[in-house]
């Protein structure tokens, strides 16, 4: 376990940094955080507050109610310098997101508020996120300050290419994902034990495509943002973890293993061959229901037709199969997304039917969640009940489904075995 010092700079990404502290509470690091006074208009204090379990601070001359000590010591007797003993007792220091200014801060040694004051004060390994708009980040001078940055051993973890804050604008400047930055971290301080080490999740993520011809296929709008997310909780609670991604164009974690497949069946084989071997089946992929009877091998031309008749057969159900082949040690978990009022009693009837342990439901008629978007708001559904898990981003759902998994895993642990009488 390591003792995190995060920095949060000014800028819509702000709020990814409490994605950041869930991973890392879950791998067992304990976190203290420092918000400039820009920041707190995206992400108020209470919030890192509240997940981190210790007073935020965000100016040299507030007094620290802990006195520089992380959530895992004891505080001392006397009143030090904050920002002096908060990196003193750090492991790490990481600034995410990292402004344009708090670089160019850093990168001149400023020292005009806390944050940068600690940055200055550091001795331990300083780990810089950068986020912000893309002719920012393009910037002569910007670039220039990095450069100057990692030249003083500054571990920079780069920002990605996606949409970024402005509406219709894409490039280079985003906040690497939550998980890129904790392994990054990881690198430079040691991970120390997890609870889930040892354990090997598979996972499936994305929508399978169903070939009508050789340009055309039947798909789905997964986006598998919600299996991805469940991949990343269960690597940084310390899991060996296998996603198989049905195509899926999204961020991949250096601690993951990835299989792409594209079809139903390709999905079927691949979850077949690396069943035996995991112990948690985390099931988010949507898979067709139905293929092609009989794609075409080429183009399927147009030539003055008025309509197209499409004759479609069953696929496989992969997961009421592979449950068949389940031992009594492993977890099956499915996902289903249905619609309307009666979604839990529909998916009520598929946990029973499939022989599953939890069935998570997203209702996808309501709007904001569930395909193609960052929040979801589910139901986990189980034998001995339901739990409502309220719209959040993906990963905090994603954590909610796995202390759903640990939770089952208490019960079973806790229900006395029956003796079976000869008479």
């Amino acid at each position: 376990m390591a003792r995190i010092l995060l920095g949060v700079s000014g800028g819509i990404a702000a709020y990814k940094a409490l994605d950041l502290i869930r991973l890392a509470a879950v791998a067992g690091h304990s976190v203290r955080v420092i918000q400039t006074d820009n920041s707190q208009r995206f992400v108020g204090a209470a919030s890192f507050a509240a997940i981190t379990g210790a007073p935020v601070l965000t100016s040299e001359w507030e007094r620290d109610p802990a006195r520089g000590a992380f959530p895992d010591q004891a505080s001392p007797e006397h009143d030090p310098i904050s920002h002096l003993e908060l990196v003193r007792n750090a492991d790490c220091f990481v600034i995410a997101p990292a402004s344009a200014n708090t670089i160019a801060k850093l990168a001149l040694g400023l020292a005009d508020n806390l944050l940068t004051s600690a940055a200055l004060a550091a001795s331990c390994p300083l780990v810089v996120a950068p986020a912000m708009n893309h002719q920012m980040w393009e910037n002569a001078a910007t670039q220039a300050n990095i450069e100057l940055l990692q030249s003083r051993s500054v571990t920079i973890v780069d920002p990605e290419v996606g949409s970024l804050a402005s509406r219709n604008e894409w490039g280079s400047g985003r906040l690497a994902q939550p998980a890129t930055i904790l392994a990054a971290i990881e690198q430079l301080v040691p991970a120390g034990p997890r609870p889930w080490d040892g354990r090997r999740v598979l996972v499936t993520a994305g929508g399978t495509r169903e070939a009508i011809d050789a340009v055309r296929f039947v798909g789905n709008r997964s986006s598998g943002r919600m299996g991805f997310a469940l991949a990343e909780a269960a690597a940084a609670r310390g899991a060996d973890v296998t996603v198989i991604a049905a195509n899926v164009e999204l961020p991949r974690h250096a601690q993951i293993a990835y299989i792409d497949v594209g079809s139903a069946a390709e999905l079927e084989q691949a979850a077949s061959e690396q069943f035996s071997s995991c112990d948690l089946l985390l099931m988010a992929a949507a898979v067709a229901d139905f293929t092609a009877a009989d794609p075409t091998a080429g183009k399927l031309k147009k030539d003055g037709r008025t309509e197209l008749e499409l004759t479609l057969k069953p696929t496989t159900d992969v997961l009421a199969q592979l449950s068949k082949r389940r031992t009594e040690a492993q977890t099956l978990v499915g996902f289903a997304a249905e619609h309307g009022a009666d979604a839990v009693d529909v998916g009520r009837g598929k946990l029973a039917a499939k022989g599953l342990d939890l069935l998570v439901i997203n209702d996808v008629s309501g709007a904001g969640i569930g395909f193609e978007s960052s929040s979801n708001e589910v139901t986990i559904v189980s034998a001995e009940g339901e739990r409502h898990v309220p719209k959040a981003d993906k990963l905090e759902v994603a954590n909610e489904i796995l202390d759903a998994v640990d939770e089952l895993a208490h019960r079973r642990a806790r229900t006395p075995i029956r003796e079976v009488s000869d008479e």
